[in-house]
């Protein structure tokens, strides 16, 4: 029995496929070891808070005087990628609500470099930049101002992309990808593409369970959350009516002060959007946004994400949150991270308990070069936006390859759980 996929609007910015497999014979597929590679030194580390020395998630690390990034993950880990030959050079680091820091990059070591960062305590209230009065307006501003504020050439950057699936609390499959994003400009609605360099996976769905939960839509699903260049899939400059905007209290990132607009769709009778937008109160550009698809709605939301189940099931999402981030070079703002994680339940009939599956993919952009012809030969490596990775990752092969990229550090319960995945192949 298939539910229908029944999607208006663009709201729906990630569907699944629950599929229900058989067991069978079939080959294990190793985690890997990351291997290094000639004309790169990797420095790796933890970012953590100053005062309780709690890690800190989604922190950037950019080196000055280039485009490469990297973010830490969930456990505060991240691992940095310098070619040889950049050595006398400084590291930004920033989080919201820290002080940014720079940093040498002989600070760094090639084992482990703990950064801590001190929370930022000004109040923020009383800073004079803060002028606007209505929420809303600011909004619109900030929305009409797409053109001024971000890329407006042909860009082609290089990203790191991961998916995990975990059914409850135990991690059960791991698909990687470095990708190249095709990114058109920010005042133009033409969309952006994606090419895939390489990808891997982690492990074989069949032996997992008898229910394989797939992801379709990939690294799109992270790309499309990018509201300033796709304010369609939220609000547009014309329906803001549609929504109510209120300030909170401001918040300052890397030494920029920001608005903290607070919204929420009006008509409810469907699943509806909440968040926070996190606006520069010098430029009015939108630096972040977090926001989630309320679903309490179970029939509507299974509508909306489930494409395909199960007969005697019944799979509808219990949290559904979104996460975007923007960086700047030269006065000018891009999209440089972007997150999406899924909670699901899957109820079977005549089965007391139910299960829980949390989909979570997220992807950073790591280089970017300008392309200003806007030229792109197409070919192959282009993938569309109803590819699922874990189908069409190759394995972990070509282990050197990915000693190259900057990669968000694997958390270390995932390490674990394929760790753990593969013992049980060998028994089997």
């Amino acid at each position: 029995m298939e539910t229908k996929l029944n999607v208006t609007g663009g709201r729906a910015l990630i569907t699944l496929l629950l599929i229900l497999m058989g067991l069978g014979p079939h080959s294990a597929t190793a985690f890997y070891q990351e291997t290094e590679t000639t004309g790169y030194d990797t420095y790796k580390g933890k970012v953590v808070d100053q005062n309780s020395s709690r890690a800190i998630s989604s922190a950037y690390l950019s080196v000055d005087g280039t485009n490469i990034t990297t973010v830490t993950n969930s456990e505060g880990d991240f691992s940095l990628k310098v070619p040889e030959d950049i050595f006398e050079t400084t590291v930004t680091v920033s989080a919201m609500g820290y002080a940014g820091q720079k940093l040498a990059l002989s600070y760094f070591k090639e084992g482990n470099t703990v950064i801590e960062m001190q929370e930022s305590v000004e109040e923020l209230s009383e800073v004079s930049i803060f002028s606007a009065t209505d929420a809303k307006s600011l909004v619109r501003e900030v929305l009409s101002k797409r053109g001024d504020n971000y890329f407006t050439e042909d860009t082609q950057m290089k990203a790191f992309y991961r998916e995990t699936i975990k059914k409850g609390s135990r991690n059960v499959s791991l698909s990687e990808a470095v990708v190249e994003i095709h990114k058109k400009p920010y005042d133009s609605w033409a969309k952006d593409e994606i090419s895939l360099i390489k990808s891997r996976k982690s492990a074989d769905y069949e032996r997992l369970d008898t229910l394989a939960l797939k992801l379709r839509g990939g690294p799109f699903n992270t790309l499309h959350i990018d509201l300033m260049k796709n304010p369609q899939f939220i609000f547009n400059r014309d329906e803001l009516d549609n929504y109510e905007f209120e300030f909170d209290d401001p918040a300052r990132i890397n030494n920029k002060y920001l608005y903290v607009v607070d919204f929420r769709e009006l008509y409810q009778g469907e699943p509806w959007y909440f968040g926070k937008l996190f606006i520069d109160a010098e430029t009015l550009t939108l630096v972040k946004a977090d926001f989630n698809l309320n679903v309490d709605d179970r029939k509507a939301a299974a509508n909306l994400f489930v494409k395909k189940k199960p007969g005697g099931t019944k799979a509808y999402p219990v949290n559904v949150n979104y996460e975007v981030n923007y960086r700047e070079q030269n006065g000018k703002w891009y999209y440089g991270y972007g997150r999406a994680e899924l909670e699901f339940v899957i109820n079977w009939k005549r089965k007391l308990f139910n299960s829980r599956y949390t989909v979570n993919s997220e992807m950073a952009v790591t280089d970017w070069e300008r392309n200003p012809d806007g030229k792109v030969k197409r070919d192959d490596s282009f993938i569309n936006e109803r590819v699922v990775m874990a189908d069409d990752a190759s394995g972990f092969n070509d282990m050197a390859f990915w000693g190259e990229n900057n990669i968000i550090e694997p958390d270390k319960s995932i390490e674990n759980a394929i760790e753990k995945i593969q013992q049980q192949m060998r028994r089997n």
